[in-house]
């Protein structure tokens, strides 16, 4: 009932905004879409402090969620970052070695595909993980088991990928497995690092950043030796047995992390 009522009170600050928006710039998909999601997430930023303060009487609810200013936090980041770029890459040597793609050169300044793709790659990661794992995990928290939590969260996560026509979601369906395998992750790692947002912003943001820089760079060509379900559908890493193979790696390695402490530095 607190997800609906959030949701709700949302969309009446959001809807009235956000359609005039769409009419005036329905020609352009890319900068509507743009411009709505920057309004909503500028509307989420200032209804979680108002939800903090009034409904839980937190005046610091978004140290709650995950995202306290620290040296160790920070730190978790650029950990998170390293492992999600680098787990992208692999996956791509893995395939190249394989023979399943072939290495292009660049058609675009690979130097500022890899600025833009590192500003886009933290974006997405902290709006993302501030939703999911910071104010969805901590809402789930307050009344469900850590089992239950984990499910639901990582459920609803994927879930929310695909808010799409019907058809593209039965032609995508292979990444909804991928995508709750990707929450769990995400979930997990930020228990481990004792709570804090940025090991998750970092692994997301990683993953988000490598593959912009192979997709927008024109850094790979598939051979098709194999079919799409394993590299992945519309060349999606994670769409695919390949990808589904080292989100699992991902999983073991968070998993074997000792538990650090909730405590700032």
């Amino acid at each position: 009932m607190r997800l609906l009522c959030f949701i709700g009170v949302l969309s009446i600050l959001w809807l009235p905004l956000a359609i005039p928006i769409h009419l005036f710039l329905g020609n352009d998909a890319n900068l509507t879409t743009i411009v709505t999601m920057s309004l909503l997430f500028i509307e989420l930023l200032f209804l979680w402090k108002f939800w903090g303060k009034f409904v839980y009487q937190e005046n610091k609810i978004f140290t709650r969620y995950g995202l306290e200013k620290s040296r160790r936090n920070s730190r978790e980041f650029f950990q998170g970052l390293a492992m999600g770029f680098w787990l992208c890459l692999s996956l791509f040597i893995v395939e190249s070695l394989l023979g399943w793609i072939e290495i292009a050169t660049p058609k675009l300044s690979l130097l500022k595909i890899v600025a833009e793709g590192l500003l886009s790659a933290f974006g997405i990661g902290l709006a993302e993980e501030l939703v999911f794992r910071g104010w969805l995990l901590d809402e789930l928290q307050r009344d469900y088991s850590q089992k239950t939590t984990l499910w639901v969260g990582a459920t609803i996560f994927a879930l929310a990928h695909f808010i799409k026509p019907i058809e593209e979601i039965a032609r995508t369906i292979v990444t909804f497995p991928a995508l709750i395998l990707l929450g769990i992750i995400l979930i997990i790692a930020k228990q481990k690092y004792g709570d804090r947002l940025g090991i998750c912003i970092g692994i997301h943001g990683g993953l988000v950043w490598g593959y912009y820089i192979v997709n927008v760079g024109e850094l790979i060509i598939y051979t098709n030796q194999v079919p799409d379900w394993v590299t992945g559908i519309d060349n999606n890493p994670i769409a695919g047995i390949m990808g589904l193979i080292f989100l699992t790696i991902l999983t073991f390695f968070i998993a074997k992390v000792k538990k650090r402490s909730p405590e700032k530095n």
